[in-house]
């Protein structure tokens, strides 16, 4: 939990404080026993911007922090470690690097995901007269895929990646509706708005998005799903696979909860298919 604190908080930090949180991140087990001296040499920065690393995120000071890194990297087993792709890595550093980065991202959604907030989103969607998913760019597209796996359960259900769609959809939710909003920043002004719009309406809000965003404020449910991208140099790929992976955690305990229902409605549209081929082969 403690790196992946850190690792959402990056952005934030200035950018001597940045190069401590990337050592901590890159040798975690080495920072927990390094003095305060060795950890400004190695990061090149001065021994007060490590103490000031500290207290913007909330510790008293390097003891402390310490304490917290060390009890995160025993209770995790596999620390979240980010490693950034560089312009002269070989292909074998590419691959090595994204999936190292999507197999440790994964296994640190284990401490994100809360199992209570994802058996309220369930209900949520049980309960639904209607589902509709938002995103944009990226997560528009999970959006999409969302759509596709709910749609088969016999629901009624939606997805908009348009920003102007998005507003107008929202004004005409209900109650008896749900809202799936998608975002890696959550902080869109056009996905806030429409989000608010929903709400005004009294439709239910679900937000995949990271836990501290304005985005996350507004949810009825928070799904949080952080991960640290150079996002100004590479499309976010990380991050839209944790959103595709939370997506099925939600198609599959949606499929358990309602049982034979969407038992027959999955064979019910095989049938479909497969009538449909027969009569093409005719």
């Amino acid at each position: 939990m403690m790196l992946s604190k850190i690792s959402e908080q990056l952005d934030k930090l200035s950018s001597a404080e940045r190069k401590v949180a990337e050592c901590a991140l890159a040798e975690p087990k080495w920072f927990v026993h390094a003095a305060v001296a060795e950890i400004a040499e190695k990061a090149h920065v001065s021994q007060p911007t490590v103490i000031r690393f500290c207290r913007s995120l909330d510790f008293k000071g390097l003891p402390e922090f310490k304490l917290a890194l060390s009890a995160s990297i025993s209770q995790s087993g596999l620390p979240y470690v980010h490693e950034e792709l560089n312009i002269d890595d070989g292909m074998g550093d590419v691959m090595e690097k994204v999936l190292g980065n999507t197999a440790a991202a994964l296994l640190g959604a284990r401490r994100t995901l809360n199992p209570s907030d994802l058996e309220r989103a369930i209900s949520m969607l049980a309960h639904a007269r209607r589902i509709e998913f938002y995103g944009v760019g990226n997560s528009g597209i999970v959006a999409q895929d969302a759509q596709h796996k709910f749609f088969r359960f016999g629901i009624s259900t939606v997805a908009y990646s348009d920003t102007h769609i998005q507003l107008m959809a929202a004004a005409v939710l209900s109650p008896q509706d749900v809202l799936v909003v998608i975002s890696n920043s959550g902080s869109s002004i056009e996905i806030l708005d429409a989000v608010s719009i929903a709400k005004e309406n009294g439709a239910q809000v679900i937000v995949i998005t990271r836990h501290d965003s304005p985005l996350a404020q507004l949810g009825d449910c928070v799904l949080t799903v952080a991960v640290q991208e150079d996002n100004s140099r590479y499309t976010p790929m990380v991050s839209r696979l944790l959103q595709l992976a939370v997506v099925d955690i939600l198609a599959i305990g949606l499929a358990l909860r309602l049982g034979e229902t969407v038992s027959f409605q999955l064979e019910k549209g095989k049938r479909s298919i497969n009538r449909h081929r027969v009569e093409e082969d005719e």
